[in-house]
């Protein structure tokens, strides 16, 4: 039972209830009376943001599904249909499409915050690895949302992802076929995509659940990475997050709002607004701009080495961009968690953040010229981060001294 709990049921109900099953008591205790670190700042509401993202684009896309169409003749039509006939239409499809854009937003956002203050080392293995995995469900069940609406960009998108595949000896060309549906992406290819779309979200849902599971084993990381010591450090998780919480996402609902009803299109290609057609090219095949370090990876590697061929390399790459997250706490062996302690690891972390702007601006820009030479050096710098920088930082760093407890550092600053 957490310490800070007080449950006691009120009436003869919701005895009955908790003898039998202790939902209330399971609430109080794991949602409300939660021992909390009392120095969380805001980069932590981000998962609380994450949440509320999530269940807005499950209730908006099962309300869109029940007016699209996922055939290669009326799927873009139907998309269409949605946004000038069905009510309240043009708000739902803006709020799905621009809900994708914010809700990678804030998972970038609350991984920077992960990364920083080395929420991924011991005990919260499980808990990074869960929110990694999460991550890359979210790219997956995003690429296939993208082609449904079935227009020049989706189509073209779809053609070119799908067939990184191929690259891979022996099963690649069965993967492919099995994806597509055929051998090229037509109505196949739709509704396998609109069948997936619909169904990771709740898969992902199922995980988010493992996840916060997971974080309430050893509890929050905090910003000073001090675990907790005593009940001095801690608040109960209501009021004192939950109105954090719901502040954060009231401010992040306002840039949500302003896109959805000022610009809902600004975020997409305008290639998309036009219907898919197989004869007609578009000059520059780009994904939605939350997977452009990814694909700039994938394009970055066009050149040989030994036996792989450089579409077998480039695919390599950006599996190994994702897959090295999965095991980042077993690179990172430094004792300190947090960043603010750590000077020379902290020159690095912005830099790599840097790197990593710079490689969503460069997966927007032609594969040509200076273009080309920059993401090679970016990929050379994210890779090396994670294999070099931080296993030889771990060794040599001699970070700041830490606070003996949470509540000392808060008191610290108080008197500051």
């Amino acid at each position: 039972m957490s310490e800070h709990s007080t449950y006691n049921p009120a009436n003869g109900v919701e005895k009955w209830l908790d003898d039998r099953l202790p939902v209330v008591r399971f609430t109080k205790e794991h949602l409300m009376d939660f021992p909390t670190p009392k120095n969380l700042n805001y980069w932590w509401t981000f998962g609380a943001i994450l949440a509320m993202c999530l269940g807005v684009q499950i209730v908006t896309g099962i309300i869109l599904a029940m007016h699209y169409t996922p055939n290669v003749e009326m799927a873009f039509d139907s998309v269409e249909h949605i946004r000038r006939n069905v009510n309240a239409g043009r708000e739902l499809q803006a709020v799905h499409s621009v809900g994708a854009s914010m809700f990678f937003f804030a998972v970038y956002v609350h991984i920077f915050r992960g990364l920083y203050f080395g929420s991924y080392k011991a005990p919260r293995e499980i808990l990074w690895i869960l929110g990694v995995t999460i991550f890359i469900l979210m790219m997956a069940t995003a690429f296939m949302g993208y082609v449904l609406p079935w227009g020049q960009m989706s189509f073209w998108g779809a053609t070119v992802i799908t067939n990184i595949f191929s690259a891979i000896p022996i099963v690649g060309d069965p993967i492919l076929q099995l994806l597509r549906g055929g051998f090229a992406v037509d109505n196949p290819t739709l509704n396998r995509f609109f069948s997936l779309h619909y169904l990771l979200p709740f898969i992902i849902a199922a995980l988010v659940v493992l996840h916060i599971w997971a974080l309430h084993v050893p509890g929050n990381n905090n910003p000073i990475g001090v675990e907790v010591k005593s009940s001095r450090d801690t608040v109960p998780f209501h009021p004192y997050y939950t109105m954090k919480d719901a502040f954060a996402m009231v401010v992040f609902l306002i840039p949500f709002a302003w896109f959805v009803f000022f610009a809902p299109d600004i975020l997409g290609h305008p290639d998309n607004y036009i219907q898919a057609n197989s004869q007609v090219t578009p000059t520059h095949i780009v994904p939605e701009w939350y997977l452009l370090p990814f694909y700039t990876i994938l394009r970055a590697i066009d050149f040989n080495v030994l036996f792989i061929d450089s579409k077998l390399g480039g695919v390599i790459a950006m599996g190994g961009a994702l897959l090295i997250l999965l095991v980042l706490p077993w690179l990172d062996r430094s004792p300190v968690r947090s960043g603010n302690f750590r000077p020379m690891f902290r020159w690095f972390y912005w830099l790599f953040v840097l790197n990593f702007i710079t490689l969503t601006y460069l997966g927007a820009q032609p594969a040509e010229g200076t273009y080309v030479l920059i993401a090679k050096i970016c990929v050379a710098y994210y890779f090396a981060y994670f294999i070099i920088i931080l296993p030889v930082l771990a060794r040599i760093e001699v970070p700041k001294p830490l606070p003996a407890s949470i509540s000392e550092s808060v008191l610290g600053k108080a008197n500051a």
